[in-house]
């Protein structure tokens, strides 16, 4: 993970009520507060309405807390949407944007999740950019093509490594069980360092992460892979403990 700081970060999508939310956000804010000198930077980012009350309880530790979406504008008629600016107002430092989930289940393409990050910047947070193909993609042998074509276009030219950082996860391992070899990670993730490099001054020191299906199990194995440079969890995230313990593994 060379110069680059890791980053842990927990998606914990469309899950816990405020009293599970809450419990888990305490449980992570506790053990940062007695750990006290990280390995990694953390980022938890709840379902919206549980981001104020998380931010909240972690206000005086490490974890960070961000939010799974933005729209593109900062305010207007756009039922059940929330802007960047109202995320940052209630306590949010990052967004998730381009999920995969976000782009299947809401038909986002790459431009949308461009204008969304460039919103997210606006706002002063941090925009986590999602990029990752299909198992179809990849059994196509058009990874790098998808994955860097993603990143092309839902990173605006004027992204820096401080306001931006990249989740590679493929489609296909996310939720599944199922996990890219270390090699397959290896390759996409130097192919992405590649882009970043040639496109953008700071492009070393953009961090990378790596989401599908990390757990307690692995994640020392992948956080070794060059150009990883931590991870975006899924189900792990919800359950202190198997967090806990890929937070660990940056040590």
């Amino acid at each position: 993970m060379s110069q680059r700081r890791p980053l842990i970060a927990g998606n914990w999508k469309m899950n816990c009520l405020r009293t599970d939310g809450l419990a888990l956000a305490r449980g992570l804010s506790d053990r940062a507060k007695a750990k006290g000198d990280l390995a990694c930077d953390i980022l938890v980012c709840p379902p919206a309405t549980l981001i104020s009350d998380v931010a909240g309880v972690t206000a005086k530790s490490a974890v960070k807390v961000g939010g799974q979406d933005c729209h593109v504008a900062v305010s207007g008629a756009h039922t059940g949407d929330i802007a960047a600016p109202m995320l940052a107002d209630i306590g949010a430092t990052h967004v998730l944007v381009g999920h995969s989930e976000r782009r299947a289940d809401h038909g986002e393409s790459s431009t949308v999740i461009r204008q969304k990050t460039m919103a997210t910047h606006d706002a002063g947070l941090i925009a986590v950019v999602c990029v990752g193909e299909t198992e179809q993609e990849r059994d196509l042998g058009a990874t790098l093509a998808v994955v860097n074509g993603q990143i092309a276009v839902s990173v605006p030219d004027e992204a820096t490594a401080e306001n931006t950082v990249i989740a590679y996860e493929p489609v296909w391992a996310i939720g599944t069980g199922r996990t890219a070899s270390v090699d397959e990670v290896a390759e996409v993730h130097a192919a992405i360092r590649a882009g970043l490099t040639a496109r953008f001054d700071d492009g070393d020191k953009f961090r990378i992460l790596y989401g599908g299906s990390v757990k307690p199990s692995n994640a020392a194995e992948l956080l070794s892979v060059p150009d990883v440079d931590g991870a975006l969890v899924g189900g792990a995230s919800l359950k202190v403990d198997d967090f806990w313990k890929i937070i660990e593994s940056c040590a």
